[in-house]
């Protein structure tokens, strides 16, 4: 392992599900203040200055989350993002300059998952790492769930896991596209709960969706329209400043 690798010691005392992080930055104070402050929080961090040093980790290492600076030295952040989400949906937290908007927009298009402008506190930090590290257990236990789902049936409707296709209460095919696709199958996951439009952007990632958050609710409405047309005009509500809410009973066929 290179020596300019930085990792915080692991208490004896720490438990085995301790997530790890990985910070790259090239500023030392940054890699020391974000290793300290994770780490008196129960979360283990190991911190890097470069793409390269990275990929070593990475080779070796099993990492739960990516903090990832835009501004690097070589390989520059964004196209390390870019290059990870061609093969990996790890978790990304990008770094950002206060006068970086177009970089932080272009950052999360490329599929990074939320975003920090320099200065940031370690409070916030700590709070956004631990908000994405919770969403991601979250992808887990539904990726993990799929697996075992044929389809799901619900006032009269059949959603097909498997087949991707929808058929409304009078056995019509509803065409869908493959976001409209995913969308749906989120919204199935979680019945009668409001779901925000960050969780929906996650669930529907689990299916490798192009779906950016300021899409959601014109996904959600074409959606809408879609089950409205055989008689499912009141299967999606609109929680205000809340999210959506799937109003139906939904019956799981397992395989």
């Amino acid at each position: 392992m290179n020596p300019a690798i930085q990792t915080a010691p692991t208490p004896d005392t720490a438990p085995r599900d301790m997530p790890h992080v990985l910070a790259v930055d090239d500023d030392p104070s940054i890699r020391q203040m974000v290793t300290d402050y994770l780490g008196d929080h129960d979360i283990r961090v190991t911190a890097v200055a470069s793409g390269p040093e990275m990929d070593q980790v990475l080779a070796h290492a099993s990492i739960d989350l990516l903090l990832l600076d835009l501004r690097l030295p070589g390989e520059g952040g964004m196209q390390i993002a870019q290059r990870l989400r061609a093969t990996s949906d790890l978790p990304i937290i990008i770094l950002t300059g206060l006068q970086d908007e177009a970089d932080r927009v272009m950052g999360l298009e490329l599929g990074a998952d939320d975003y920090l402008t320099k200065p940031f506190s370690p409070r916030e930090l700590l709070a956004r790492t631990r908000a994405l590290l919770r969403r991601a257990r979250m992808r887990e236990t539904m990726t993990s769930e799929l697996a075992r789902i044929r389809s799901y049936r619900f006032e009269g409707w059949e959603m097909n896991v498997r087949l991707r296709r929808l058929k409304a209460p009078g056995g019509a095919d509803v065409a869908l596209s493959n976001s409209e696709c995913n969308l749906l199958i989120a919204f199935l996951s979680a019945p009668q709960r409001v779901l925000s439009r960050d969780t929906l952007l996650d669930l529907s990632r689990l299916h490798n969706a192009e779906v950016y958050d300021r899409s959601i609710d014109v996904q959600v409405g074409r959606l809408r329209r879609k089950l409205a047309a055989h008689g499912g005009a009141a299967l999606i509500h609109t929680e205000r400043g809340a999210g959506y809410l799937f109003a139906a009973s939904v019956q799981v066929v397992r395989l």
